[in-house]
């Protein structure tokens, strides 16, 4: 008998939690590459709006990109909401955003489930047995509620890709649901943007 086989296994609950620490240190790492860089800073309202102002089409596959790249560093959506409302309008500038953030989510979701796995649903204890339950229970609806209250908070992002939930049924409640917040916010932001005389594509 090799003497490797009596080794103890790692407990399951080590597992989830060192999925949970990998996924850590793969947000920590980005984050840090683009703070220290220098690249955090220069995504804003101005350069974003630059960018579709100087090529719509290269514009807006930068517009996404960054959208990707910023709910990964913790990026406010509002900045790209915002932006793309002063370059293209309130109407375009809702559709942009919601075509950017649907590659974002999707960009995310597969990332932090690449690394983490179904990290949360593994952890021990009656409460995540419960929230799992209800989100199990009604995926597409319980994810359509979340994206009308939260959008695309990235921290919202990360939970749902390491809770087991399906990318087709993530996918689609985040179609259902985040159109309306954004069509609400971009009014703001033209309205707010028009109180302020800020200038508009």
């Amino acid at each position: 008998m090799n003497p490797a086989d009596n080794s103890p296994s790692p407990a399951p609950t080590a597992r989830p939690w060192r999925r949970l620490v990998a996924v850590l240190l793969l947000l920590g790492a980005l984050w840090a590459v683009f703070q220290f860089t220098g690249l955090r800073a220069r995504i804003n309202p101005q350069a974003l709006r630059d960018g579709f102002a100087a090529h719509s089409v290269w514009g807006f596959v930068a517009f996404t990109a960054l959208f990707a790249l910023g709910n990964l560093i913790q990026l406010p959506g509002w900045i790209f909401l915002a932006s793309a409302v002063l370059a293209l309008g309130p109407a375009w500038g809702a559709g942009a955003t919601f075509s950017a953030a649907l590659v974002s989510c999707a960009v995310t979701f597969v990332i932090v489930r690449a690394f983490g796995a179904n990290a949360l649903r593994e952890l021990p204890g009656p409460l995540a047995r419960r929230l799992f339950s209800r989100l199990d229970a009604h995926p597409v609806r319980s994810v359509a509620l979340l994206r009308l209250f939260f959008q695309t908070v990235p921290a919202l992002n990360y939970a749902l890709a390491l809770s087991g939930l399906r990318f087709r049924d993530y996918m689609l409640g985040t179609l259902i649901g985040l159109p309306l917040p954004l069509v609400v916010y971009a009014a703001f932001f033209d309205t707010l943007a028009g109180l302020m005389g800020w200038q508009l594509h």
